[in-house]
């Protein structure tokens, strides 16, 4: 019973942090699909080449990937993020929020 017990409680501890692990991406995968797709609107390095592009480097992956998400689905309308992003799995999305998030951003505040 014990054996039994214990055996149940380690597959509830991995389904707990399952999930969790499932929604993390592979920054080196989104890496590569970025220098693809994204790069020449937002750069290579997730700081934009064109005035009307955001910069997505540095931003919180949650955000990434809700954003590419409500393209996907036209929640959120731009004519070439939605071409774009409709092509996109949830694995691919989840890379390119952990490619994103992964470069450093630096802030210089002007008078200090």
């Amino acid at each position: 019973m014990r054996r039994g017990a214990a055996l149940a409680m380690l597959l509830l501890a991995g389904a707990a942090t399952g999930p969790a692990r499932a929604q993390e991406g592979d920054p080196r995968a989104g890496r590569r699909l970025a220098a693809g797709i994204c790069s020449s609107c937002h750069g290579r390095d997730g700081i934009a080449t064109l005035p009307e592009a955001p910069n997505l480097a540095g931003q919180n992956p949650a955000y990434v990937a809700a954003q590419l998400r409500a393209y996907r689905e036209n929640k959120r309308q731009n004519e070439q993020m939605n071409i774009v992003a409709r092509e996109l799995t949830e694995r691919q999305i989840t890379d390119l929020a952990a490619w994103y998030a992964a470069i450093e951003v630096t802030a210089t505040i002007p008078g200090r």
